[in-house]
């Protein structure tokens, strides 16, 4: 029995013609002429490779961001420290006295003052100036305290025993420091020059912190070693 080729699809008419013996593409450039697709299409040169489902699509500009990134060099670098058992207002005490110093006369000045705070914001100081140096390549000796501010923390209220049975509230303050560094402009490196040519002549407030000739000593007088209170002028003047 013969099947008629007049009863078959266009596709299967054209598939019993035997190709050419002397046609030297590969067969399944045949098979693409004739409609038919193929795996293999994904493998020749002239197709380009799309993107694979499996492969996310943020990975695929990762390298140029990381990139920017590394180049990126913010103009300040922060330290915070929460959760500091002292009262907000002893440790903004400490922290005013070091804002707008640098960042080395700072440190040295917070290793004479004695205050309990001083050594909170000495430990913040060190690690924003860690941070500036690690992380993003700041100069260490141009670095300057641009603010140093203190926010309030948590107030925790706790029972105080008085006597005869009573019992009051006790509150035990808490608070955050932040301090932020830069690094000295030209203007103020040609300022720090001229008062140093000056000898630091009628200094303001603010030049006062900026190139801090005389360290503040926080410790009473009264009680300086070296220095005994000379009793012979007292009396003498109690007497005249």
């Amino acid at each position: 029995m013969k099947f008629s080729p007049q009863g078959l699809s266009p596709h299967l008419q054209v598939l019993r013609v035997p190709p050419y013996t002397n046609v030297s593409r590969p067969s399944y450039h045949y098979f693409q002429q004739l409609g038919f697709t193929s795996t293999r299409r994904l493998l020749s040169s002239e197709a380009t490779p799309g993107p694979s489902p499996l492969t996310p699509t943020l990975s695929i500009g990762s390298g140029q961001a990381e990139a920017e990134k590394a180049v990126a060099k913010p103009s300040k670098v922060q330290a915070i420290l929460k959760n500091i058992k002292q009262s907000p207002k002893k440790v903004n005490l400490v922290a005013a006295l070091v804002r707008g110093m640098r960042v080395e006369d700072a440190l040295l000045q917070l290793q004479l003052t004695v205050k309990r705070a001083s050594k909170t914001v000495y430990q913040v100081i060190h690690s924003a100036r860690a941070n500036a140096t690690h992380n993003y390549s700041f100069d260490a000796d141009r670095l300057i305290v641009a603010e140093a501010f203190v926010g309030k923390g948590f107030f925790k209220k706790r029972v105080s025993y008085h006597s005869k049975g009573r019992s009051g509230v006790r509150v035990r303050p808490e608070c955050r420091l932040t301090v932020v560094l830069r690094e000295i402009t030209p203007e103020e490196e040609a300022e720090i020059a001229r008062l140093k040519v000056n000898n630091f002549a009628k200094l303001t407030k603010r030049e006062r912190r900026l190139v801090p000739h005389k360290l503040i000593e926080t410790t009473p007088i009264w009680n300086r070693k070296g220095k005994p209170r000379n009793h012979g002028e007292d009396g003498g003047a109690m007497s005249a």
